[in-house]
């Protein structure tokens, strides 16, 4: 798992340069957001269990014909993998988050996700709103927390769903 610096360093090294004042300013700003972000990770830790399950009723509430009878979360272990698979986007964007780089949802959750929910006929549409939910949600807490500025919050759940979007289903 690559992290913002490992990268940036890597980027750097394998073009045989300096740093410069762009990957100066670049580490300055991932440090100086490393506090928030560990902060909204903690959060994201201490709160998971109910972020996801908020995060569900949320994304039934509004795509309702998921848990009806032919439903793709209906029957308790539809339900209970939809949820499960929310919990792992949750834990993985909150690596990222960490990191400042969003490599680990690439290697450990995007790869063959689309094939693997294509040929299982798991709607992603339904999978991207409730990313969306989330990212929402984790939002609200780091502002809970006195974190004024949470765009850094938007690159791992903004990432997951835009690649998870761009197969036409």
């Amino acid at each position: 798992m690559r992290d913002a610096v490992t990268k940036l360093i890597k980027n750097y090294d394998v073009t045989g340069r300096y740093l410069d004042r762009n990957a100066l300013d670049n580490l300055k700003a991932y440090f100086g957001s490393g506090t928030a972000r560990v902060t909204v990770a903690t959060a994201i830790s201490a709160n998971a269990a109910s972020i996801v399950k908020e995060a569900g009723a949320k994304l039934f509430e509004q795509v309702p014909e998921l848990i009806r009878p032919g439903g793709n979360a209906y029957t308790t272990r539809r339900y209970s993998a939809c949820l499960r698979d929310m919990d792992y986007y949750l834990r993985y964007a909150s690596y990222a988050l960490v990191a400042g780089d969003t490599n680990v949802l690439d290697e450990r959750v995007l790869q063959g996700l689309r094939e693997t929910y294509n040929s299982l006929g798991v709607p992603i549409g339904p999978t991207v709103v409730g990313i969306q939910i989330m990212k929402d949600k984790i939002k609200e807490m780091a502002v809970e927390a006195g974190i004024t500025d949470t765009s850094f919050i938007d690159e791992p759940f903004d990432y997951m769903t835009r690649s998870l979007s761009e197969v036409s289903v």
